[in-house]
C-alpha cells in the first residue's frame, strides 16, 4: 500500500468520526479519483457505516 492510500484510508476512516477539514476533504476526493482501490475501500467504509446505524451503533 503507497503512502498516500495510507494517507487516503486514514481520511476515510476518521470521517466516519468527525468532518474532514476542507483540504482534508479536497485531498481526499483527488486522490479517489485516481485510485481505483481507495474507490472500493471508500465503498465498503461506506457500507460499514450504514450497517452499524442500521444496528444502531452509530447516532450520527
Amino acid at each position: 500500500m503507497s503512502r498516500s492510500c495510507r494517507r487516503a484510508s486514514e481520511l476515510m476512516s476518521q470521517q466516519m468520526e468527525q468532518p474532514l477539514i476542507w483540504y482534508q476533504r479536497l485531498g481526499l476526493r483527488a486522490h479517489l479519483l485516481m485510485c481505483a482501490g481507495c474507490r472500493r475501500a471508500e465503498k465498503q467504509f461506506r457500507f460499514l457505516r450504514s450497517a452499524a446505524r442500521q444496528i444502531g451503533g452509530l447516532d450520527k
